[in-house]
């Protein structure tokens, strides 16, 4: 019995001897990237950051622009006449009521500020430093007019930039009698030539006038408005009248 019991012991500790040599399996599924090579790593970030890269830029591009909201418009004159742009860029009065190059853009850039904009042509209306008017394919400060209302619920138009030196009065957008655009050093504020009464058209929203447009140190295309005043041309303005308008 003694043999026997001593028998199954060394099996025992045979048996605990072969199960302790062997190796311990490893449960653990392997990662699938693990045996992916260093190149193919540094393609897969790559991928990645295109891939964010695009949908930002998807983002950045859906983005509404800035809009303003003005109105279409005709200014009719206390004279009479509507003030149109023809195609040739010249500026006149009508009494035609339908005229389609009667229609303008009030297009507001400021508080109580408004860029005039035919809504024909495309092009701005502006006042340069002798008090002319004129036409402009592109935005820029001497289209910015001033819009105030008078005694009378008349509107009148006077330049930003503008006025006179001495008495510091208002250069205003102004119409003769005979349906002429006048300088704007010409026309005063209580005189009927500077009074318009907007008869709007319709509400429309405008993409707002930018002066980055403009090429630095060039000064914008003109064209010179045909008035009841000098015809003279020198450098594609007007000589100053010397007799008033009214």
């Amino acid at each position: 019995m003694a043999a026997l019991a001593s028998s199954l012991i060394r099996q025992k500790r045979a048996v605990k001897g072969d199960q302790a040599n062997q190796p311990i399996a490893n449960k653990r599924k392997p990662c699938p990237k693990s045996n992916k090579s260093l190149c193919q790593k540094q393609i897969l970030v790559l991928i990645s950051k295109v891939r964010l890269c695009g949908g930002r830029r998807g983002r950045t591009e859906k983005r509404p622009e800035p809009q303003l909201k003005g109105i279409v418009t005709r200014l009719y004159s206390q004279h009479g006449y509507y003030l149109q742009m023809l195609p040739d860029g010249t500026m006149d009065g009508t009494r035609d009521e339908n005229s389609c190059f009667s229609q303008f853009n009030l297009i507001p850039v400021g508080l109580r500020i408004v860029a005039i904009q035919g809504s024909k042509t495309g092009f701005y209306l502006g006042m340069n430093s002798e008090g002319y008017i004129y036409t402009s394919e592109n935005f820029n400060p001497e289209c910015k007019f001033k819009e105030s209302v008078f005694e009378n619920y008349y509107v009148t138009y006077s330049s930003m930039l503008y006025r006179q030196s001495q008495s510091g009065r208002s250069w205003y957008i102004g119409i003769n009698r005979d349906g002429k655009v006048m300088k704007g050093n010409r026309v005063k504020k209580t005189k009927a030539a500077a009074h318009f009464l907007p008869k709007v058209i319709e509400v429309a929203m405008y993409k707002e006038p930018s002066l980055h447009e403009l090429v630095a140190e060039q000064s914008p295309p003109r064209k010179t408005v045909k008035t009841s005043d000098s015809p003279s041309h020198q450098n594609g303005r007007k000589e100053a009248p010397r007799a008033d308008a009214s």
